[in-house]
């Protein structure tokens, strides 16, 4: 991360969730994605809560009283935009100017709605300026 981006608005995709939720094997992801999340102007959205918690009750064997926190802490923490009939609208012309992947362009829709200037994300293409307005980042591009 770049000492600009400290300061911007930014949005959390699913991937990173995981990786600062979950230890795991690879520690330098671990410790990169909860440096992510523990920065001030952290959104996520509500289909990306709904994707971390069922990728943690199936893959981490999370309780469901631990997925019930976990969805308080996201409302508390962080500012949670919801997945509505606007950014569905966006993410259609999203996918066909940049060819996300449905879910992708859900997610960078909501980032884009939130006015969040980057995009944490490990499945999208760094550097990629969406809509000359939010930048995707991955911020283990430079982890091999």
């Amino acid at each position: 991360m770049i000492a600009a981006e400290l300061s911007e608005r930014c949005f959390v995709d699913t991937n990173i969730w995981l990786y600062a939720l979950v230890g795991g094997q690879d520690h330098l992801k671990h410790s990169r994605a909860q440096a992510v999340v523990q920065r001030t102007g952290v959104v996520v959205s509500t289909q990306v809560i709904n994707e971390t918690c069922v990728n943690l009750l199936k893959k981490a064997r999370l309780a469901e009283a631990q997925i019930q926190r976990l969805i308080a802490s996201f409302y508390t923490k962080y500012e949670v935009v919801p997945t509505e009939r606007v950014a569905i609208h966006q993410a259609s012309q999203l996918r066909e100017q940049y060819s996300f992947s449905y879910w992708d362009s859900l997610v960078v829709a909501c980032a884009l709605q939130a006015g969040c200037t980057v995009l944490y994300s490990e499945d999208m293409r760094t550097g990629l300026l969406v809509a000359n307005r939010t930048t995707i980042v991955n911020p283990f591009s430079d982890i091999l």
